[in-house]
């Protein structure tokens, strides 16, 4: 059974607040490194009243500072919001604070609408064509002398010559190409963008260029595991999930919605078929289910690890359906081959 790892977007539920969302994230994670979690990640997102974690590197820090031994990073950092010497400060800096415990996922979508990319950049001059050179200088002030520094009068101090995973994201082929080009580990999105996550990892094994970082391709896919007592109760909770992809695809931003028995007064049949659709890759059931869909997510994609989102309203149900899924991949590791 490969690796699992958690993606958090510290989640804001209706009628609560970011600060119990923080709390919240901090507590899954001090839980799921008992339960033997390898990963936890946060996911920049901007003006979206629903997630919390917009400060990303602030928030990585908080958990890493909570926690003692799982890795903590980002899922992820989206460049082309940032100066490159700014992310390697901040990420020098909490790999200074916590040694060997920090991942750099990276993506080049703005996480937000373009109106607050603007905000975010002053400016549209980015749009995430200049990725692969925003990548390289952020990669220079790490490692000055093995790639190009944008000059040798700037260092990100700290950040200069520590070791920190950088993994690149994506829910397409752009990126899938350019880490093999790398030789990067590459994390698809595959939690919202089902399609084209077997091309980009056929993508991404065909073309990799074996690298320092990596001497072989490594592969992590992302899926929706709502784990709970019964299949029926586990459908119950996914429909927060369904909501919120619902609401997204009507152009609204929001709160995490509670449970509904039903989404049928919900949706159109053309929306259900596109929210369906969009989270295709996601398992909601009994741990006898999870021990039984599982294994086929990972005999079609090869995953080398999986990191697991769960946007679960109540925090308790959240905790419990991570804490099945840890007790489920036991069982799986222990059963005869």
């Amino acid at each position: 059974m490969v690796p699992l790892s958690i993606l958090d977007l510290a989640p804001i539920t209706a009628g609560g607040s970011p600060a119990e969302s923080l709390r919240r994230s901090l507590e899954l994670a001090q839980h799921a490194e008992r339960w033997g979690y390898r990963r936890f990640w946060l996911a920049e997102h901007h003006n979206m009243p629903g997630i919390a974690s917009s400060a990303t590197s602030v928030v990585i820090g908080h958990v890493a500072a909570g926690t003692k031994t799982i890795r903590v990073g980002s899922g992820g950092i989206m460049l082309p919001n940032h100066a490159p010497l700014v992310i390697a400060e901040q990420f020098g800096t909490l790999e200074s604070l916590f040694p060997g415990r920090i991942d750099l996922g990276l993506g080049r979508a703005p996480g937000s609408d373009q109106m607050t990319a603007r905000a975010l950049r002053r400016g549209l001059g980015s749009d995430g064509s200049d990725f692969p050179a925003q990548l390289e200088e952020l990669r220079a002030y790490f490692h000055p002398a093995a790639h190009s520094a944008p000059t040798s009068r700037v260092r990100a101090i700290p950040g200069e010559g520590l070791s920190i995973p950088i993994w690149l994201l994506g829910s397409s082929g752009f990126s899938a190409r350019l880490a093999s080009q790398l030789g990067l580990p590459f994390a698809f999105a595959s939690h919202f963008a089902p399609d084209y996550l077997l091309p980009a990892l056929d993508l991404y094994r065909s073309g990799f260029q074996p690298s320092d970082d990596l001497s072989e391709p490594h592969a992590m896919v992302a899926v929706n595991i709502i784990a709970a007592d019964s299949d029926e109760e586990a459908r119950r909770l996914a429909t927060s999930q369904q909501q919120q992809f619902l609401n997204l695809i009507r152009g609204r931003t929001g709160p995490l919605l509670p449970p509904v028995d039903s989404m049928a007064p919900l949706w159109s049949e053309q929306e259900e078929m596109l929210v369906r659709k969009t989270l295709g890759y996601t398992i909601a059931g009994t741990k006898e289910t999870i021990k039984r869909q599982l294994p086929l997510v990972l005999q079609e994609t090869g995953a080398d690890e999986l990191i697991v989102a769960a946007q679960i309203y109540d925090p308790e149900a959240r905790l419990h359906s991570y804490e099945l899924l840890a007790e489920a991949k036991r069982e799986m590791e222990a059963e005869p081959a």
